[in-house]
């Protein structure tokens, strides 16, 4: 398990983190969000022992060193791949310096060039990719040797929805063997859809830390999705209900003041007879970045 403890990093005048507080454990992928600026990415390096910072990171209760870094899986914001190798001799090279062995690694380059559905050759020079391709080669050299740890700072940018199932797959897979995943993204919604547990910065500070559903729960089911026949300004009068969106049709969602006004407002919309939809629940991930990231730090 990845533990970090009451780590700070001040960059002159600036405080980048604050006391962050957090675990990663094993076989469970934890997303970090935040703003641009947080400390995400300061997070990471933090982690990779790229800077100087005051507090405590451990892996299985020690420290962070030299050693670690073959079984640790990183992945930069930015490109870093040495545009006149071709394929097969940047993933061996960065395979190597995990000391995993030529002779290990290239028996495997096609499966994962195809498990990520790269499109060109082993051969080819990477500047001959394009930049999507370039990224799930990025991917693959991140990922090849089976790290213990993986640290992906928005893995997701530049990928298409289908590239990106396929690196959702890779990361589960990960998971399954037990690997500690922690990635950011600023799409929450991948981040929903794979995430066992959430961590988000705000101005350096931790706002929000625990398993994804306890911290939607922990808003309230205060977003209500309807199919009804009553008209928009019907909805809208109804007890605790701050405001109606018109999705399509006749489906609505609307925000509550008080969850438990749900039971009433049921009674309300059914009179007793059939309705197509009515489904209660928290607000989605997206909702509760927007008004965290507005809010006051608590």
């Amino acid at each position: 398990m990845l533990a970090i403890n009451n780590v700070t990093k001040q960059f002159g005048t600036v405080k980048a983190l604050n006391g962050v507080t957090f675990d990663v454990p094993d076989g469970q992928i934890t997303g970090l969000i935040g703003q641009n600026g947080a400390g995400k990415s300061t997070t990471f390096h933090s982690i990779l022992n790229f800077l100087n910072y005051e507090g405590e990171i451990t892996w299985d209760g020690q420290p962070i060193t030299e050693n670690d870094f073959d079984n640790i899986g990183y992945l930069p914001e930015e490109r870093s791949l040495m545009a006149k190798l071709t394929v097969e001799q940047q993933i061996v090279y960065l395979a190597r310096l995990k000391n995993k062995p030529a002779k290990i690694i290239r028996p495997q380059i096609d499966d994962w060039m195809t498990k990520f559905a790269v499109k060109g050759k082993k051969t080819d020079k990477i500047k001959s990719l394009s930049k999507g391709n370039q990224q799930k080669v990025q991917l693959i050299c991140t990922l090849i040797h089976q790290p213990k740890l993986i640290i992906l700072d928005e893995p997701f940018s530049g990928l298409d929805p289908v590239n990106a199932d396929l690196l959702k797959r890779a990361i589960l897979e990960a998971r399954r063997r037990g690997a500690a995943i922690i990635f950011s993204s600023h799409d929450m919604a991948n981040v929903e859809s794979i995430c066992d547990r959430l961590v988000m910065l705000k101005t350096g500070n931790v706002v929000l830390n625990g398993a994804l559903g306890e911290v939607r729960e922990s808003f309230g089911r205060s977003e209500l999705y309807v199919t009804t026949d009553w008209q928009e300004g019907q909805l809208a009068e109804l007890s605790h209900v701050t405001n109606v969106t018109h999705l399509r049709d006749h489906r609505y969602l609307l925000h509550l003041d008080d969850p438990a006004a749900g039971r009433d407002i049921f009674d309300r919309l059914t009179g007793g007879h059939y309705i197509e939809e009515f489904s209660q629940q928290p607000p989605t991930l997206d909702e509760i970045f927007r008004l965290k990231a507005v809010t006051n730090h608590e």
